[in-house]
């Protein structure tokens, strides 16, 4: 299974961005969409799309958090990280830092995918999250 992860896309993002992502499983979005309109683009690409509230969203139907079992393996998705994982967890994504990350801390993978447009101190980015027999076999920036 293979998921695109973006987050912190405030409204815009870059034109080529759905055509790199048409090749996906599911979209999974960590939030700080702000105008929902944004979104419209990725999901006529077909796949599944996912959607955390931001602390600059304004849209009541989407959840603070979701967490989503893929391949027997749970993910958690949140805007801006938390203290401590959630219980049971194999990866907490999240974004509002605007700068990727890849980190174990105590046996749980903490993922950050960047800024798809306003990045601190490096490039928009957004991730692919591979997940195959049940391991989280892949996390690749993609620099945009």
């Amino acid at each position: 299974m293979r998921i695109a992860v973006l987050s912190d896309t405030h409204d815009r993002f870059p034109p080529t961005l759905p055509a790199r992502l048409k090749s996906a499983d599911e979209i999974w979005h960590l939030g700080d969409v702000c105008d929902p309109a944004v979104l419209e683009e990725f999901e006529r690409l077909g796949p599944p799309l996912r959607v955390v509230m931001g602390n600059c969203d304004s849209d009541d139907g989407w959840p603070l958090e979701l967490t989503l079992e893929r391949e027997g393996l749970k993910f958690y998705l949140t805007h801006i990280p938390p203290e401590r994982p959630p219980k049971g967890v194999a990866a907490v994504l999240h974004g509002h830092t605007h700068v990727s990350r890849d980190e174990m801390i105590r046996g749980v993978r903490w993922l950050n995918p960047g800024c798809i447009t306003r990045p601190r101190g490096g490039s928009a980015s957004f991730a692919w999250l591979v997940v195959e027999d049940g391991k989280l076999t892949r996390w690749e920036l993609v620099r945009v």
